[in-house]
């Protein structure tokens, strides 16, 4: 049972607050902020309490997601509800962010008087709610300096599909008399990486994917997503004679239907408008090819006393692909004061963070098959043998686009009845770091 919901932005601006049973007065949003912003490190927990009253959150686009309870919650269940209900943001205002919410308050509101009567959770389901909510959403689309839409990042055309601008899937649902009797669908598969390398070795590597399908199609009675036919699921069910696409588990949307996947690796489902993860899969302890980067470093002291740090990146990609918004975060010795450096190339940057006690090194884009290079000289008072063991170890944050890890692939999307009309279909790769660490 919920008492109150709002989203604060993360300077604590309350964009959005709804008291469902007037348990608590509307300082407990204050009290919140104050809590959260109390607590060290850059995980605060999920639940806390003040008094007898229970503050159950989740940080999305930037924001924090609140509900609050008098009762000893469930914290899955109130943890499952707010990420359904950010989805649910997401799905129709187009995008999380501050400047969206700001725009589709209206929307928002009359959201939440449809998900939550009275502190009880009714649905999450946009495709129930199309029939309700009659508020128009805002679109709105942030500022960047990198275009991304100019440069294909998520993915090549091929003979199947076509791959969509980076701003398609930000799209809020709409009518199609409002997007012009446009019929799009849009699938995704997104992978996320976990890897840790130490200095000649992998230790761990694992691979979490989902299948995501977004819907803006009036009516679809069926959609069939066809598989890599080589796709196997264990080490005992490797199939075909190719190149074998392998994952250790694997499970489902309740609505995909799965009569044609043991033969033809075929998926059928109703889309509903919306997004839906229709699947999701894992590999543990394994890569199919080598990992991504390796780094090559150099640490030494220099005879001024300056900690000097060689770091050479290789990015192991094919050669036509590339890593964006790549971000290497170097942990550094306490007392370090200053730092300079020499790049390989300009467009790259280094910044230390006295707070973190680290440096930042980030490289907009990384094209496969080359190799960058950086020299760090760093200011360190009261340098010793033992504070140059505190360097690292290197954490890497990347995007990969067009690429996916494991090497799955949608080989066709089918339509069944034939849309009238001219419609769409975009599908998309893309394999982001969860956690990459590279020990020095």
């Amino acid at each position: 049972m919920i008492s109150q919901l709002f989203i604060l932005s993360s300077k604590g601006d309350h964009l959005i607050y709804k008291d469902f049973r007037g348990e608590a007065g509307s300082d407990v949003v204050s009290v919140f902020y104050e809590k959260v912003t109390a607590l060290t490190g850059d995980q605060p927990p999920v639940v806390m309490s003040h008094k007898d009253l229970h503050f159950v959150h989740v940080r999305q686009g930037g924001l924090y997601w609140v509900a609050t309870t008098r009762l000893t919650p469930p914290p899955f269940t109130a943890i499952e509800f707010l990420n359904r209900f950010t989805a649910l943001v997401k799905d129709y205002c187009g995008s999380l962010s501050e400047k969206s919410v700001q725009m589709n308050f209206a929307l928002i509101y009359e959201l939440l008087d449809e998900v939550v009567d009275y502190g009880y959770i009714q649905t999450t389901s946009s495709d129930v709610l199309k029939n309700f909510i009659q508020t128009e959403s805002v679109s709105f689309k942030p500022f960047s300096l990198f275009d991304l839409s100019n440069v294909g990042l998520f993915g090549a055309e091929t003979q199947q599909s076509k791959v969509a601008p980076s701003s398609a899937a930000t799209r809020p649902i709409q009518s199609s008399r409002e997007q012009g009797g446009k019929s799009e669908i849009f699938v995704d598969v997104i992978e996320r990486m976990s890897v840790v390398i130490g200095s000649n070795f992998w230790m761990k590597a694992d691979i979490e994917g989902e299948i995501r399908v977004k819907c803006f199609l009036p009516s679809c009675s069926e959609m069939r997503i066809g598989l890599n036919e080589e796709f196997s699921i264990g080490k005992s069910q490797l199939r075909g004679y190719g190149a074998a696409v392998r994952v250790d588990e694997c499970s489902f949307h309740q609505a995909v239907k799965l009569d044609e996947f043991d033969s033809n690796r075929i998926l059928r489902l109703c889309p509903s408008q919306g997004e839906q993860t229709v699947m999701q899969y894992q590999l543990s302890d394994a890569l199919p090819s080598a990992p991504p980067f390796r780094l090559f470093p150099t640490i030494e002291r220099d005879s001024g006393g300056r900690l000097l740090m060689y770091l050479k990146l290789r990015c192991d990609l094919p050669p036509k692909s590339a890593a964006i918004n790549l971000c290497a975060t170097i942990p550094v010795p306490r007392g370090s004061v200053s730092l300079s450096q020499e790049l390989s190339s300009p467009d790259q940057s280094a910044e230390l963070k006295l707070q973190s006690r680290a440096i930042d090194w980030q490289i907009p884009r990384f094209p496969g098959g080359t190799q960058l290079s950086a020299l760090f000289k760093l200011e360190v008072s009261g340098l010793s043998s033992s504070s140059m063991l505190e360097v690292g170890p290197v954490g890497l944050s990347f995007e990969l686009p067009q690429l996916t890890s494991t090497g799955l692939q949608i080989r066709f999307l089918r339509l069944s009845p034939v849309q009238p009309g001219p419609s769409q279909r975009w599908v998309r790769y893309v394999t982001h770091s969860d956690s990459y660490i590279i020990r020095i």
